[in-house]
């Protein structure tokens, strides 16, 4: 492929020729790692973070340790986290990146290192980007001591390469990227908002706790055997499966194509039954075979199948799953389980709320799905210089 004008191969990748190639210690005060002796913890205090704590972008604080002011003043002695400093897992889950926010004082177990930049010469947010980008994480990746637990130690650190523009066009390039991350955070806030709402919604409208306007008529307790018949899959071999079939398949780990005579034909709930999807429920139409790791459940006239979909998904069914070689769903058990039923039209009703719910939050994940997809595309672009924005 010929080079584009104005353009050089590096250890990095094609990059604008006025760009240079570092390694992170040319860049760097200090690079480090954290606490090597097992602090002593505490109930509340200064925050220990360890890898599971540095996420991309961001700091988890959601499950931390704690150490005392003794410990804390000891452990920064040799490692030093402060606003805009970089922090990068190193053990366990590899090669996480953030920048240390403004306010925040934490210290540092092993499983996370310490990056000093010389803000004279980088932008700690340019530097965090890059180190996510596909090539540095590759670096990362070649650079793992693979063992028992995967470690990426402090020389390997030293010697990530990274491309360097001037200061002004990095931070211009981390910018956008940074407005880029946060729309992605706002869907995510977004989705985990409306994912707890309908939570909420189907502890309630579920359980009778609130009613909805116009619907007056009694509920009653019975069991899921009461509402509808349930009926494991069949079992089929490989040599039955037909990629090409106009059925489909469906068993606990997904669908293929099947040929066969016998199917079934309307409007059905299945149930995965073991493997990956066990306790799995979703809602089908049409004409279909079920294999031995599925349930088939049909209501019977008096109840909604979606209505139903969304009472099983409640129930948590992978916590039935009963221990075997195998573990799997037994239908007896599960036609055992009991629930409240409300009257068919208020069952219709409940379910269009929660389907309204449903879509609205597979709209948002389209559009998360999509600003990532954006935000990779952006990433190459910009921290290689094929796009320049100074």
């Amino acid at each position: 492929m010929e080079l584009k004008a104005g353009y050089k191969v590096t250890e990095v990748g094609v990059i604008p020729k006025d760009w240079e190639t570092v390694f992170l210690f040319e860049i760097s005060r200090k690079i480090t790692d954290g606490e090597h002796v097992t602090p002593r913890r505490e109930k509340s205090g200064y925050f220990l973070l360890s890898a599971r704590n540095v996420l991309n972008g961001r700091i988890d604080i959601s499950d931390v340790d704690f150490v005392g002011r003794d410990e804390f003043l000891r452990i920064r002695q040799r490692c030093n986290p402060e606003p805009g400093d970089l922090l990068i897992s190193c053990s366990g889950t590899i090669g996480r990146v953030t920048v240390v926010p403004e306010g925040f004082e934490c210290v540092l177990v092993r499983s996370a290192a310490l990056v000093k930049p010389i803000h004279e010469k980088v932008n700690s947010y340019f530097i965090q980007h890059w180190l996510q980008s596909e090539r540095a994480q590759k670096q990362i990746s070649n650079s793992v001591n693979q063992g028992a637990q995967p470690n990426l130690f402090l020389n390997h650190i030293e010697r990530l390469t990274s491309p360097r523009p001037n200061l002004l066009e990095q931070q211009a390039i981390a910018e956008a990227l940074s407005d880029a991350d946060a729309l992605i955070e706002s869907l995510d806030q977004l989705i985990a908002k409306k994912r707890q709402i309908k939570q909420g919604a189907m502890q309630e409208l579920l359980t009778g706790k609130r009613r909805l306007p116009g619907f007056e008529g009694e509920w009653g307790f019975r069991s899921v055997g009461e509402i509808c018949s349930m009926k494991s899959g069949f079992s089929i071999t490989s040599e039955a499966i037909d990629e090409h079939s106009s059925f489909p398949c469906y068993g606990g780990n997904g669908l293929r194509g099947f040929t066969a005579t016998y199917t079934h034909d309307g409007r059905y709930g299945l149930i995965g039954r073991q493997g990956a999807l066990c306790g799995n429920v979703v809602r089908v139409e049409g004409q279909f075979f079920a294999s031995e790791h599925a349930i088939v459940v049909t209501p019977k006239s008096t109840i909604d199948i979606d209505w139903l979909t969304f009472v099983l998904r409640r129930m948590n069914l992978n916590q039935y799953s009963e221990s075997s070689a195998q573990p799997g769903l037994s239908v007896s058990k599960l036609k055992a389980l009991e629930c409240d039923v409300p009257p068919y039209e208020e069952q219709a009703a409940i379910a269009a709320i929660l389907s309204d719910m449903d879509t609205e939050l597979a709209a948002l994940e389209s559009r998360l799905a999509k600003a990532r997809q954006i935000k990779q595309g952006m990433m190459q672009e910009l921290l290689t210089g094929r796009i320049r924005l100074l």
